[in-house]
Order: structure tokens, then C-alpha cells, then sequence
């Protein structure tokens, strides 16, 4: 209990913190609001801003989403094929160090719909740590089982699906962990990179829009719930973790709680 207290004591102090500070020291609003103002702000605003964080949870989960299933598809067909895998894998390279913020108006002028190209921004950015850990999972299947797979026979498909799938699990899962982060921010800095107005845009035009205005308060109402946003998807990310391997791999059963 402790433990899991822990964090949420760190969260407060340093929110408390923030807060006196900026009370003692009398720092304006419009350059550093106190956590206070932020959350009158917030309420004030939750009906614009609900919409906004709406749209930018659809992008990310979708993008996610697409991560999951390409990655994990494209890494097994380069199990299949090393040959397609020394063939493309250096396009997934490519992909990965090619800075979202280049590629993202170049996107935009291809694909006619806004909400297509941030979705496409941002599975770019989240693609990547799926293909590999699992790529490198599907690699790291155990020596011995692997040669009695083959003493027995079994075909590929049956390596692929009763050894390496277990195998590359872990690393799939963990893979997944650093994509929930890096799909948020896909599309938060593709959208600001599109520079969207109107209703169907997120919170990163928000927070433009309210950097425009200066009204600060509301730019940090915004940016909380992009925080809360990373936060519950890392959150969702470790239960889906630990249920997928707590009963059987050492990476979850022996975390302390």
C-alpha cells in the first residue's frame, strides 16, 4: 500500500508546491498560472475542451490500434521470410528516423482528409516499437525448443504460432507500452503541425488557439488533459501487461507491488 501511495504523495507535493510558489512569489497568470486557476479553468472550459480531448483520444487509440496490427503482422511475415525481412525492415528504419515534423505537411497534401493524415502521422510514429521488439521477440525463441521443433518436424507456420508468438510476447507488450506514448504524441504534434481549426479538430489546436489569445490558464487546462491522457493510456498499457503475462512470465509475476 505504501508503494502504490508513493507516486500520488510525490503528485501532490509537487503540485502544492507549484501552487505556493506561485503565491508567494506573485507570478502573473498569463506567465504561470497556479494549479488552481488551472483547474476553474478546466471546469470552465470542459465543454469545448471534452469535444477537442475526444477527437484527439479517437486519433491516438486508432493509431494505436494500426500499430498493434501492422507491426505485429509485417513481423511475423519477416519471421516467414528473412528475405522480405532484409528487404524491408530498413523501410521501417526509414520511417522511424524521419522527424514526424517533416513528414507531416507532405501528408497533408496527399491525403485530402485532415483526420487521415493525423491518423496516419501518428501511426508513423507508434509503428515502429511494435516491429522491432516483436521482430527481435520472435528472434528469441529458446535454442533447444527451437531444435526440437525441427526434429519433430513441424512446418513453419506451426514454429511461427506454438514457439515464437509465446516467445516474442514479452517483447510485444513492452513494444506496446512505448507506442501508447508515442501515438499521443503523433498525433498532438501532427495536428500542430497541420495548424486545424474549426469542430473537428483536438487539443493541440486548442492549445494553439489559446497561445494565440495568451490565455495561458487555459492553454496548462489543456495540456492536463493531455497528461491525464498518457497517463491512463500507460496505466492501461501495464494491466494489459501484467494480465497477458503475470501467470507465466517472470517480467510481470515477480514485479513488487
Amino acid at each position: 500500500m505504501t508503494r502504490a501511495l508513493l507516486p500520488a504523495a510525490v503528485l501532490v507535493g509537487l503540485v502544492l508546491g507549484w501552487e505556493l510558489l506561485v503565491r508567494a512569489a506573485g507570478i502573473p497568470a498569463y506567465t504561470l498560472p497556479a494549479p488552481s486557476l488551472v483547474l476553474q479553468t478546466l471546469a470552465a472550459n470542459f465543454g469545448s475542451l471534452a469535444g477537442s480531448w475526444w477527437y484527439t483520444l479517437k486519433i491516438t487509440v486508432g493509431a494505436l490500434l494500426l500499430a498493434c496490427a501492422g507491426g505485429g503482422l509485417i513481423a511475423a511475415v519477416f519471421a516467414l521470410s528473412p528475405t522480405l525481412e532484409r528487404g524491408f525492415f530498413p523501410v521501417a528504419v526509414v520511417l522511424q528516423v524521419t522527424p514526424i515534423v517533416a513528414v507531416a505537411p507532405l501528408i497533408l497534401i496527399y491525403v485530402d482528409s485532415t483526420t487521415s493524415a493525423l491518423l496516419l502521422c501518428a501511426w508513423i510514429v507508434a509503428f515502429f516499437p511494435i516491429l522491432s521488439n516483436t521482430v527481435i521477440g520472435l528472434r528469441a525463441a529458446e535454442p533447444n525448443l527451437r531444435d526440437l521443433f525441427r526434429l519433430y518436424r513441424a512446418s513453419p507456420w506451426q514454429r511461427l504460432a506454438l514457439l515464437r508468438l509465446p516467445s516474442a510476447l514479452p517483447y510485444f507488450m513492452a513494444g506496446l507500452k512505448v507506442s501508447g506514448g508515442l501515438s499521443l504524441i503523433g498525433a498532438v504534434t501532427a495536428e500542430m503541425v497541420a495548424g486545424a481549426a474549426g469542430r473537428e479538430t483536438g487539443l493541440a489546436s486548442r492549445i494553439l488557439e489559446a497561445s494565440f489569445r495568451t490565455e495561458t490558464p487555459k492553454m496548462f487546462a489543456a495540456l492536463a488533459l493531455l497528461v491525464a491522457t498518457g497517463v491512463l493510456i500507460h496505466a492501461g498499457m501495464n494491466l494489459l501487461s501484467r494480465w497477458a503475462l503475470g501467470p507465466w512470465h517472470a517480467s510481470e509475476s515477480s514485479r513488487p507491488d
